[in-house]
């Protein structure tokens, strides 16, 4: 397993580490529900440094990212960010990732750990007729995630600075101990919050920094598994859960990054889905006791088989269980699901998210 470059960093926090994407991540410090409701009070620092980070620059660089990406690229400002999907010729979800845009003609992509191979090559086998340069810095690049309420107090006491200006995905970059450190107002909790891109040579010295000045706010250190269900509370995608490989934007419910006025890999397979499949991304909260989780059956009220969960947890935030699947069925908002949990169908309700902004 790889490990991040804070690794030491969360031993000395007494961790409990586990294998998450291919790196030895932590999955938890004090304890899943006192950490989730740390981020939704006050301030947490989450290690987040397994995410990949590619540079495209070069004079074609919006042309060829508009072609591997399904958003739209000509809508990014310079220092703005946009959610976005790389798709396959069958339409398929490679990746979710952000793309931010540095410069008139640099980019930096950000996708997910587990997906940095598949993502690299895949930029490398379709960028042959364009004229830019690709770099994979996913080694050389960390991140942090500083998420609740208190994020911005503490950003500014670290950093000295104000950075209030900072917009939603938007971003700015400082220079500390001569190092380029990217401030981005961005993460995957629901609560307000900001997402740190630091040189791994300085990152531990920012970790201890947020960790230590962070006293005054009442920080707490973050591990993954709060970062599961306070992203579900919003109902955040999880590559390899809720999209894949063989998931449509359109059966993903994720048609709001995709920019059909433009030509890119796989529209007109994401044109015949929007024609042709049935199914479709749900989010529902257990009327029942009960927690859904990950490969459960969902059932109508007959007790036929109409779909499967994709992620599911207890939320913390509103103390019932929640989750993401598919359904092949039409249906509306406040319509009524079962879900099998140990043979038993539990009942549960088709919801709009986010269920807690925090």
């Amino acid at each position: 397993m790889k490990k991040t470059a804070l690794y030491n960093d969360h031993l000395k926090l007494n961790a409990k580490m586990v294998d998450f994407g291919g790196f030895n991540m932590p999955i938890q410090y004090q304890g899943i529900s006192i950490e989730h409701n740390a981020v939704r009070t006050d301030v947490g620092v989450f290690d987040v440094s397994h995410m990949g980070e590619f540079f495209i620059s070069g004079q074609d660089s919006s042309r060829f990212l508009n072609y591997v990406c399904t958003n739209n690229i000509n809508k990014i400002k310079i220092n703005n960010a946009q959610y976005n999907c790389f798709t396959n010729h069958d339409g398929g979800i490679i990746d979710d990732l952000i793309v931010y845009r540095c410069d008139e003609s640099e980019y930096m992509l950000v996708v997910n750990a587990s997906n940095i191979k598949k993502d690299w090559d895949w930029l490398i086998s379709n960028v042959k007729n364009y004229n830019c340069k690709l770099s994979n810095e996913s080694d050389n690049i960390g991140l942090i995630s500083v998420q609740g309420p208190k994020s911005l107090d503490l950003i500014n006491e670290v950093f000295k600075k104000d950075f209030s200006s900072i917009k939603k995905f938007r971003f700015d970059t400082i220079i500390y101990n001569r190092s380029k450190i990217t401030i981005s107002n961005t993460g995957y909790t629901g609560s307000k919050g900001y997402e740190l891109y630091i040189n791994n040579e300085i990152i531990s010295i920012i970790w201890d920094k947020l960790i230590n000045i962070g006293v005054n706010h009442n920080v707490s250190p973050i591990g993954l598994g709060a970062r599961d269900t306070l992203r579900m509370e919003m109902g955040y995608c999880l590559y390899g859960n809720d999209i894949n490989d063989s998931t449509t934007p359109y059966e993903a419910n994720l048609m709001w990054v995709t920019n059909l006025e433009k030509e890119f890999i796989g529209k007109e397979k994401i044109l015949s889905s929007i024609k042709n499949s049935s199914k479709k991304m749900i989010n529902f909260k257990m009327i029942d006791r009960g927690i859904p989780r990950s490969g459960y059956d969902i059932a109508d009220e007959f007790g036929n088989k109409i779909g499967n969960v994709t992620s599911g947890t207890f939320s913390p935030s509103n103390k019932i269980g929640i989750g993401i699947g598919y359904i092949n069925k039409n249906y509306t908002i406040g319509d009524n699901i079962f879900i099998s949990i140990r043979d038993k169908k539990v009942k549960a309700e088709l919801i709009k998210l986010p269920i807690n902004n925090g």
